[in-house]
């Protein structure tokens, strides 16, 4: 299937205010999906100019608690752990008996990839159900944003089981934060029929022109420095995929009872962070 040319068609319908069109397809997705729209701001499909603002959809007050315990990191979505655990060799768990590079993962720079080497991963899953705007698991500054184009695999289970590579192949848009624990990568990985992804920062990402890895890099400090508290916004996908956090070593453990195909909500408790690093 021509997959980049099928995901910019559907993004064109996606981001077309098409009127009684629009609201049909939302209400046929709002049943095949059985989405809970009691928790969305807007609850009625009509109440939707584009399918792009039904897919982002605002969550309602109250409808999510960010976990307020400052040695405590949160889910930054609400999706499925797909795999989690320790960076070994430069390699994160993909599925039973595929590996990826850490290095290839965030865009083929060794000196990008070296804060997080032996550190922790987590991948989480998002299904075309769930909420799709990630938020901070922990406050951090925006140091660097790198765009990797490639291909557009489906990242549902079963391509995950299947595709060697599949986070490290697909086209994704990197973020790196500085926090006061170490270094946090959020990975926003792309899929079949996810028309583009954003960052609160710099509005749409994908897909630019050309198949060029671009970089862009931030300052630490001062007005135009970019800082996000645990639990804002900071990206969201049209169309939904995957995030994948890596976390810097000796930084945090993740909650002992999560693990593959756990359901995760933005704003549980997602992981702790190490305040003995001699005893991680």
């Amino acid at each position: 299937m021509p997959k980049h040319g099928l995901s910019r068609l559907v993004g064109k319908f996606a981001a077309a205010e098409a009127g009684w069109l629009t609201t049909k397809a939302i209400r046929a997705f709002i049943k095949a999906y059985d989405i809970n729209m009691s928790e969305a701001k807007l609850k009625n499909a009509e109440d939707f100019k584009t399918f792009n603002d039904f897919f982002t959809r605002e969550l309602d007050d109250g409808a999510r608690t960010i976990d307020n315990n400052n040695l405590a990191l949160c889910y930054p979505v609400d999706g499925a752990i797909s795999q989690q655990g320790d960076i070994v060799d430069g390699q994160l768990i993909q599925a039973k008996g595929f590996n990826y590079s850490l290095t290839s993962l965030l865009g083929g720079d060794s000196a990008t990839a070296a804060p997080f080497q032996g550190g922790k991963f987590s991948c989480i899953y998002l299904a075309p159900k769930d909420y799709h705007r990630i938020h901070m698991p922990m406050s951090g500054t925006l140091r660097e944003m790198i765009y990797v184009p490639g291909e557009l695999f489906s990242v549902n289970p079963l391509t995950a089981n299947n595709v060697p590579d599949l986070f490290a192949r697909n086209e994704r848009v990197v973020t790196i934060f500085d926090t006061e624990h170490g270094q946090l990568a959020m990975v926003l990985v792309g899929a079949t029929i996810v028309a583009s992804i954003e960052t609160t920062w710099a509005g749409t990402i994908t897909p630019p022109a050309g198949k060029d890895i671009f970089k862009w890099s931030y300052p630490a400090e001062g007005i135009d420095a970019i800082h996000l508290n645990k639990g804002d916004e900071m990206g969201r996908f049209k169309l939904g995929s995957t995030v994948v956090a890596t976390f810097s070593p000796n930084m945090i453990n993740f909650n002992e009872t999560a693990g593959p195909e756990t359901v995760t909500r933005l704003g549980e408790h997602y992981a702790d962070i190490v305040v003995d690093k001699n005893a991680s």
